[in-house]
């Protein structure tokens, strides 16, 4: 293969719409907007869900039912693989350790460790919650889990 030879998958490359050439060309004199009227003028849309003034469908429903979206907890994730990259042997993981490794930025209302990946140093764990599969493994590498 050469750089001659390259060319597109077939079927990936389209011709563009050529507007305004000629009646004959199915797409002159009014360019497929019609005779005026709001879409047949330049910055004429209308937004999604915009019924013409009627009110719309997203408003004419009733709402009912709890949604707990607002009020749910935001809880950080770590994975044992990158903590096993940032912290030696003996050391304590906590949200504050964390923070100062970037393994964790932003505002969270937990910290949870999942057992992703493998880990071989004995750490101390000071977090909210810890997945099994995460316990098992640091325990089986001579850690402890201090829940909090």
């Amino acid at each position: 293969m050469n750089l001659h030879d390259l060319q597109p998958n077939p079927g990936a490359k389209h011709r563009t719409k050529r507007l305004g050439k000629g009646e004959s060309s199915g797409l002159g004199k009014t360019s497929g907007k019609g005779h005026k009227g709001q879409k047949a003028r330049s910055g004429g849309t209308i937004r999604p869900g915009f019924e013409g003034g009627q009110m719309p469908l997203h408003r004419r429903l009733p709402k009912r039912g709890f949604n707990n979206f607002t009020f749910r907890d935001k809880i950080a994730t770590v994975n044992l693989a990158r903590i096993e990259e940032k912290f030696e042997d003996g050391e304590t993981v906590s949200e504050e350790t964390l923070r100062e490794r970037n393994l964790m930025k932003g505002v969270y209302d937990a910290v949870k460790v999942l057992g992703q990946g493998e880990i071989t140093k004995k750490l101390t764990f000071k977090v909210d919650l810890v997945s099994a599969s995460a316990q098992e493994k640091i325990e089986k590498a001579g850690g402890s889990v201090e829940l909090g």
